[in-house]
């Protein structure tokens, strides 16, 4: 919709910095960061942060909407389905933060496997007589585990061969060796062969009804004892209980967070315990990540409204130039 001077509303849900948007949105674009009810209900586009909720109800208050871009790939707190019925493209920004969530992944990993918060608190806490009793882990001849072999999956196993690990991956939608890495160098295995081979396992599947709580009791118990496990994917996808009864019985030795359900999440007995390392879903939030995710989400509301197709649609539809 344009407003009575000629111009589109292109409004936000939850918190987006103007600065990061505005130049890649078209001149005749009003953006309005902290839109009121009446900028809703003229909103031609609107880019999305990971935890607003567009619902029906939503939807419903913005009757005028053609776009909406959800900074990141997940859309389970998008109605997908209704958004398409009313004719709303959903952008989404798959590429923008695979770097920042692989090395998100690996700083977990390798702070687990050479146990930083035991060294510093040795080291901290003036008890260095104590050095020879901590056993620090390698990555070099290990193998990872990783289940969810996209963009991000295939990042992590790009940056754990580099530490000499065997890689290992795991993805419901590859089903022939070519369908995977391109060189070659990451096997293509079932989820049972993936869990009791791997020394670390790290997630990086969407939250389906098929993949929620995918890491229980049952995987944790076929991994080798003193596995790492990291999760950067959706928190949905682990069964955080589990976890710690893995980390009480010694099956797991670390457990890396970045996601939980919900979010935020209520403390959870696991957040306390030495071998666990945690972050607020910051890992593809890095400063880098950061300008490139906002800058597809303003280009791809930019594209919608100019009648182009943009970079990524989580529901593939025409797009038509407005009359």
């Amino acid at each position: 919709m344009k407003t009575a001077v000629g111009r589109q509303i292109v409004v936000t849900l939850g918190d987006v910095e103007p600065g990061l948007v505005t130049g890649h949105l078209p001149p005749d674009v009003r953006f309005v960061a902290d839109p009121g009810p009446e900028d809703l209900r003229g909103a031609a586009g609107a880019i999305v942060r990971a935890d607003a909720l567009v619902d029906t109800a939503m939807l419903d208050r913005m009757p005028n909407l053609r776009v909406l871009a959800r900074t990141g790939v997940g859309v389970e707190r998008v109605d997908v389905a209704e958004a398409t019925r009313r004719g709303i493209a959903v952008v989404v920004t798959p590429g923008a933060g695979t770097h920042a969530v692989a090395e998100g992944a690996l700083a977990m990993i390798l702070h687990l496997v050479k146990r930083l918060g035991v060294t510093t608190e040795c080291v901290a806490r003036g008890r260095w007589s104590e050095r020879g009793t901590i056993t620090l882990g390698d990555l070099e001849g290990a193998t990872i585990g990783i289940v969810g072999y996209g963009r991000i999956g295939r990042r992590v196993g790009h940056l754990a061969r580099a530490f000499g690990m065997t890689v290992l991956a795991h993805d419901p939608y590859l089903t022939q060796p070519e369908d995977g890495d391109g060189d070659g160098r990451a096997e293509l295995v079932g989820l049972a062969e993936l869990r009791s081979r791997s020394q670390v396992v790290t997630l990086h599947l969407p939250l389906t009804p098929q993949t929620h709580h995918l890491v229980d009791s049952a995987f944790l118990a076929a991994m080798p004892v003193g596995s790492i496990l990291v999760n950067c994917g959706r928190g949905g996808l682990l069964d955080l209980d589990a976890a710690a009864h893995a980390l009480a019985d010694g099956r797991l030795a670390g457990l890396g967070l970045d996601v939980f359900d919900p979010e935020p999440p209520t403390h959870h007995p696991v957040f306390d315990h030495a071998g666990v390392v945690l972050s607020p879903h910051l890992m593809g939030l890095s400063a880098g990540a950061t300008r490139a995710t906002f800058t597809a989400a303003a280009q791809g509301v930019a594209d919608v409204l100019a009648g182009r197709r943009p970079a990524a649609l989580a529901n593939p539809m025409p797009v038509q130039e407005e009359q």
